[in-house]
């Protein structure tokens, strides 16, 4: 088709009978003063002559539904593909909205990489495998005969909190023992973790030695665990404690990283199966700007230090601010540059313990407990459930900054180990891409 668009004698509008080359697979820029012709030759002459040229190539049946496009007033263009054009000046700005998602190009691409991609882990950058129930058994039968291993079901990989419902279910199943953080623990009743611990849970579905007898307990065994484990099990030998993964799904054989079957949504960004659970698939996150919320360090609480709360009014909030400090021995005429980084911190993020104030109400005196969120807390969930009018306030203290989970990739981390397979050349994206010209 040649390097070049050739445009010759084009007369549409303001054109005078001009000729012109295109460079194509590169950006052309037409700059000039407003009347001179630009958008009659990009819009008018390049893209209308496209556009009927495509439209040209549809069956008589579908073009009566479309009308007859006229052809442009110009003598000869060559080396033209099919065209998009953009709509100039939107003023709408939509961040989920894209130049792939208006072309429509990222659907054809979120197809081919759910239909024509192989997973690799993210971790170890093996190949992913995926087993049916008749293999994993098969597998396990012939790889630990004989001896005696332990059948277990992944609930918790890597998260915190107590699980104390968790494990209050379990127990409810008829399950006895489950392996938390790499040791086997009784499940007994009113059992809890740390909760600000990462954890990893593992239901202990069955200890038994594989041989021929047990042949219908394996399967019972593996069918229970992979019910329980959402398509993972783990299977550990008892002597040598080796562990092994297994999983109907997309899997690492080194780590046990699962992955789910590909689908097109699993890259859609505007899913939620496939955007990033951080950003909401937006690639950005808000974060609190301290220097906007915290703008001159010699004031103090009281007088107006923290700008979103404003100077001491007696609210509650201000009391349990007043309780950290007083704890200290300092209080909220003091400038927040005096104030110990930690005991700021426990200000503005939060406290684990309970924030005991005096309550004098009805003339009564006693003394109260409360939890504290903090000052980052109370911004947020004022941005999220107040009013239009106030959000706009509150939103003059965060900033926009790239998500650190997805690095502003939008998608979730899963899909993004998925490669084409080399049978699908990357000519075919290039193609994508370099037979449309974009304006």
């Amino acid at each position: 088709m040649g390097k070049y668009i050739k445009v010759e004698g084009a007369r549409v509008h303001n054109l005078k009978d001009i000729d012109v080359e295109i460079p194509r697979n590169k950006l052309t820029v037409i700059t000039g003063l407003s009347g001179s012709g630009k958008s009659s030759l990009a819009f008018d002459t390049i893209y209308a002559e496209g556009q009927r040229r495509y439209i040209e190539t549809f069956s008589a049946y579908a073009r009566q539904f479309l009308g007859n496009l006229e052809r442009p007033d110009v003598d000869k263009i060559t080396g033209l593909s099919p065209v998009i054009s953009i709509e100039q000046k939107t003023t709408n700005k939509n961040p989920r909205s894209t130049v792939g998602t208006v072309t429509e190009i990222y659907d054809f691409l979120r197809l081919l990489f759910a239909r024509a991609g192989i997973a690799y882990s993210y971790n170890t950058g093996e190949k992913m495998v995926q087993y049916t129930t008749e293999q994993i058994i098969k597998i396990i039968s012939e790889q630990y005969k004989n001896k005696k291993v332990i059948i277990k079901a992944p609930v918790i990989r890597s998260r915190k909190g107590h699980y104390r419902e968790l494990f209050v279910n379990i127990r409810k199943k008829g399950y006895l023992q489950a392996q938390i953080d790499g040791k086997i623990t009784e499940l007994t009743p009113g059992l809890k973790l740390d909760r600000y611990k990462i954890h990893n849970i593992e239901i202990v579905i069955d200890k038994l030695i594989i041989n021929d007898k047990n042949t219908e307990r394996i399967t019972n065994s593996v069918n229970t665990g992979l019910k329980e484990g959402k398509g993972v099990i783990t299977v550990t030998e008892y002597e040598t404690k080796n562990t092994r993964y297994f999983s109907k799904n997309l899997m690492c054989p080194s780590t046990g990283l699962s992955y789910d079957i590909p689908e097109p949504n699993s890259f859609s960004f505007n899913s939620p199966k496939g955007a990033c659970p951080k950003c909401k698939g937006l690639g950005t996150i808000s974060k609190t700007d301290l220097d906007k919320v915290i703008p001159d360090l010699t004031l103090s609480i009281k007088n107006g230090a923290i700008k979103p709360i404003g100077k001491d009014d007696n609210s509650l909030l201000f009391k349990q601010i007043d309780a950290i400090l007083r704890a200290s021995g300092l209080d909220l005429k003091t400038p927040v540059n005096k104030i110990p980084k930690d005991i700021f911190d426990k200000i503005l993020y939060g406290s684990n313990e309970s924030i005991v104030i005096d309550n004098a109400s009805l003339g009564i005196k006693s003394k109260i407990e409360l939890d504290y969120d903090g000052i980052l807390y109370f911004l947020e969930r004022h941005t999220k459930y107040s009013g239009s009018e106030s959000k706009r306030i509150t939103n003059n203290y965060f900033t926009d900054e790239i998500c650190p989970v997805c690095e502003g990739k939008r998608l979730k981390k899963n899909p993004c180990g998925l490669n084409l397979r080399k049978k699908v050349s990357m000519n075919l994206l290039n193609l994508i891409y370099r037979n449309f010209i974009l304006f």
